[in-house]
C-alpha cells in the first residue's frame, strides 16, 4: 500500500472564516496556499466589516509577521461570508466560535466538512511592539502546524 494511501483526498474548495477577514483567516488562507499552490482552491472570508474599515486589508501586524516567511498580504482585502463570489466549498475551517455558528449556516443542505480550529486572537496581546509581535507569530506557526497536521504533501 503507497505511503499516501491513507490520507483523505484534498479538498477542492476550502473557507477559513474568522470575525474581520483582516488577521487569522487571511494568514492560514496564504499559508494554505503556500503549502498548496493551485491544487486547492482557498478563500477566506470575517463575519463583518470593521468600523471606518474602508480600503484596509489585512492587519499590520499580520503583514509584517506573514512578509517574515516571505508571504505578501499586501493586496488583501477583507470580506465577509455575503462578499464570496461562489459558497461551494468542499471544506469550511472557521477560527471563532461566531464564525463557527456562520459555517454551519453557510452549509445547510449541502455535502461539505465543517472543522473547527480555535484560534486565539493576536490583536488582544499587550506590551511592546515586540511582544505583540510575538503573539501574531505564534498564531502564525500554530496555524502553518495545524495545516501541515490537516494537509499533509
Amino acid at each position: 500500500m503507497p505511503a499516501d494511501a491513507s490520507r483523505p483526498p484534498l479538498p477542492g474548495a476550502v473557507l477559513f472564516a474568522c470575525n474581520f477577514n483582516r488577521v487569522r483567516s487571511p494568514m492560514a488562507e496564504a499559508l494554505l496556499k503556500r503549502a498548496l499552490g493551485d491544487r486547492v482552491y482557498v478563500d477566506s472570508c470575517g463575519l463583518k466589516r470593521e468600523a471606518g474599515e474602508a480600503g484596509e486589508g489585512a492587519d499590520p501586524f499580520v503583514r509584517s509577521v506573514m512578509a517574515e516567511i516571505s508571504c505578501d498580504l499586501e493586496g488583501h482585502a477583507p470580506k465577509t461570508f455575503d462578499d464570496l463570489e461562489d459558497a461551494s466549498f468542499d471544506l469550511v475551517i472557521s477560527l471563532t466560535p461566531e464564525a463557527q455558528h456562520r459555517a454551519v449556516e453557510l452549509t445547510r443542505g449541502r455535502s461539505a466538512e465543517i472543522e473547527y480550529w480555535p484560534t486565539f486572537d493576536p490583536t488582544l496581546a499587550d506590551g511592546s511592539r515586540e511582544a505583540r509581535m510575538a503573539a501574531y507569530r505564534e498564531v502564525r506557526d500554530t496555524l502553518a502546524q495545524r495545516i501541515a497536521e490537516r494537509f499533509p504533501r
